[in-house]
């Protein structure tokens, strides 16, 4: 089995938030802290490390007491590049990849994930909520960096497309839907009873 220690979470805060109006997601207010605060919080009791991808207003997200790295590539190129920054900069062995605007986080996301990728065989293990991947809910082995770093020297910027290129397995968490709930809009936000 996979230690805790042996992985470090990479929070991902690095879009540009368009359906948001351009406001950084992360630094929203959330239960008397930020969203990504309450995120890191969440995910900190299950993994050995935490680094956080962000693009911008990085001196406020290292107010956070973890590394911020930035994308290797310029200009917003998604969660790929975001990925290739933490497999680059981590230390330990896999690399757990969540986003920073899904507040609700199970105690036992990085567990499942890293069962799920053991049993398989696997270099990378994808969550997958009973209808559709939740692509950005993942568990990747060291050993895939080349070849991101050669899709993405491609010009691959597809998530999905690119999980195919690896070992990879999905691990079911349809008995927790919530887990995939994310703001992406100003209402979403309101919903959540944070706007």
């Amino acid at each position: 089995m996979i230690d805790r220690q042996d992985i470090t979470a990479l929070v991902l805060a690095g879009g540009k938030s368009r359906r948001m109006g351009g406001k950084d997601k992360g630094l929203l207010p959330f239960a008397d802290e930020t969203l990504i605060g309450h995120v890191v919080k969440a995910i900190l009791p299950q993994v050995g490390s935490v680094l956080i991808s962000a693009n911008r207003n990085l001196e406020e997200y290292q107010r956070l007491g973890f590394p911020v790295i930035a994308d290797p590539l310029d200009d917003f190129q998604g969660p790929l590049a975001g990925f290739l920054a933490g497999l680059e900069e981590m230390r330990t062995e896999y690399l757990l990849t969540l986003p920073c605007d899904g507040p609700f986080v199970v105690a036992n996301l990085a567990q499942r994930l890293a069962a799920g990728l053991t049993a398989a065989d696997a270099e990378i293990a994808v969550a997958q909520d009973g209808q559709r991947l939740q692509p950005v809910y993942a568990l990747l082995h060291r050993g895939v960096v080349s070849d991101l770093r050669q899709a993405l020297e491609q010009g691959e910027r597809k998530i999905d497309r690119w999980y195919p290129r690896n070992r990879w397995v999905t691990v079911d968490f349809s008995d927790v839907p919530a887990q995939f709930s994310n703001i992406n809009t100003p209402e979403d936000y309101a919903s959540a009873g944070r706007g």
